[in-house]
Order: structure tokens, then sequence, then C-alpha cells
């Protein structure tokens, strides 16, 4: 489960319609882990103008897995909202999800579903909102 939970903060996303304003921003996450809702979580990110140019590398999925092997990322881009699925396949099998929103150069929300499966039986089902202002320059 840990695994799961590293995925989504990990998760950081590339096409230039979608570049976003560097600097520091307030992340605000919401998970549901098998039922059960854990308290927001509020997290600072300083992002560099490359990353903020580059939204699809800077949000896509990063997978680092023990035991799975993952399939390249299939991603889309349309207007300005990124989408991604992530699959692992091995001794737990992953299926994530990941739909980003960038509704201005300041602002996103986004959902990432992952879920977690041994021997065909599912062990972990997490739903993250997440939640992004840009608040200022980096600290």
């Amino acid at each position: 489960m840990t695994l799961l939970c590293s995925l989504v903060l990990i998760v950081s996303a590339g096409a230039s319609e979608l570049a976003i304003e560097p600097g520091q921003w307030k992340v605000t996450s919401t998970t549901v882990m098998n039922g059960a809702t854990s308290p927001p979580g509020v997290k600072a990110r300083c992002l560099t103008p490359e990353q903020a140019g580059d939204v699809a590398k800077t949000f896509g999925p990063v997978s680092g897995t023990v035991n799975s092997t993952c399939e390249p990322a299939e991603s889309e881009v349309a207007g300005r909202t990124l989408k991604w699925h992530l699959q692992c396949r091995g001794q737990l099998d992953l299926d994530v999800l990941g739909s980003f929103n960038f509704d201005s150069p300041s602002h996103y929300t986004a959902t990432v579903i992952s879920k977690g499966r041994m021997a065909g039986q599912l062990i972990s089902d997490v739903k993250t909102e997440i939640e992004g202002e840009r608040v200022g320059e980096c600290q």
C-alpha cells in the first residue's frame, strides 16, 4: 500500500499548451483508501520554469515497483486536460488512472485512482483528489 501512496505523491505531468506558471504551489490531497477517508494533506511544491513548461512530464506517472513490470503509460492531452493510464503486472498487479484539469495557469484539479491486486484479489482500492494552486514565488 505504501507503493500506491508513493506513486500518487511522485506523480508529477508535457505539452506546451498545458504550460502552467512556475513558482510555489500549494497542493492539497484527500485520499480514500479501501473505503476509509484520510484527512486532507497539504504540501508545498516548487515548480521550476522547465517543470511548469512540460506539464505532461511533470504530472505524468512514474513507476517504481518491485517484482512487477510496468507497460509504458498511455497518455492523452486534450485542451487543458491530461489523462494517463499505467498498468503493471507481476507479484502485484497495478492499474492506475490519472486525470488532471489545468483550468488556469495557476490552478489545477486532479483525480488519481489506483487498484492493486495480488493473485487476482483486490487488496488496494485508492482514490486521491488533488487540488493545486500557485501561491507565489519559490522560497
